[in-house]
């Protein structure tokens, strides 16, 4: 998952910066509706994104700042700080996002790293086990994945979240 985030970042990059003069057409065009952005990759596929899901396109000035911005995607304000989660049996623990991909986990004092994917905070952790934060209605749930299963599959737990932090940290 993490190659097809760095292809997509990285592919955004590229798409603007060229001018639209040399891109290629593609063979049959699918329509867009307005406020969407398509990609386009060099095999051919095509991958739209809402704008209104974008937070920020970010054109990076030297080659650290390309390299970090293929590792990591721009994630909206509201996914960074501190989060109180439930742990799936009626306790609470502490989830922090930093800006970056930096996560930490009070249970242990675990670190991760985290990626914003489909509206929602994705967190690998280095002990292997998988925690997504998502929106559900108008409230955030915290979905537990232990080693080795993916995040859109079933989850070990699901508790609620709720981030202590109303600004970034």
């Amino acid at each position: 998952m993490r190659k097809i985030v760095r292809a997509a970042a990285l592919a955004t990059l590229l798409c603007l910066a060229v001018p639209a003069t040399f891109a290629k057409t593609p063979a049959a065009p699918t329509k867009v509706g307005q406020g969407m952005m398509v990609i386009v990759f060099k095999d051919g596929h095509r991958q739209s994104f809402n704008l209104a899901d974008v937070a920020r396109v970010e054109f990076p000035s030297t080659a650290a700042e390309a390299a970090d911005a293929a590792t990591t995607t721009a994630a909206p304000a509201h996914f960074l700080g501190k989060w109180e989660v439930g742990d799936g049996n009626g306790s609470n623990f502490y989830i922090t996002l930093e800006d970056k991909g930096n996560a930490m986990r009070s249970i242990g004092d675990v670190h991760g790293k985290w990626v914003y994917v489909d509206g929602e905070a994705r967190i690998t952790w280095d002990d292997g086990a998988e925690d997504a934060i998502r929106k559900v209605g108008s409230r955030y749930q915290k979905f537990a994945y232990s080693s080795g299963m993916f995040f859109t599959g079933t989850p070990n737990n699901v508790a609620n979240a709720r981030n202590t932090t109303p600004h970034p940290i």
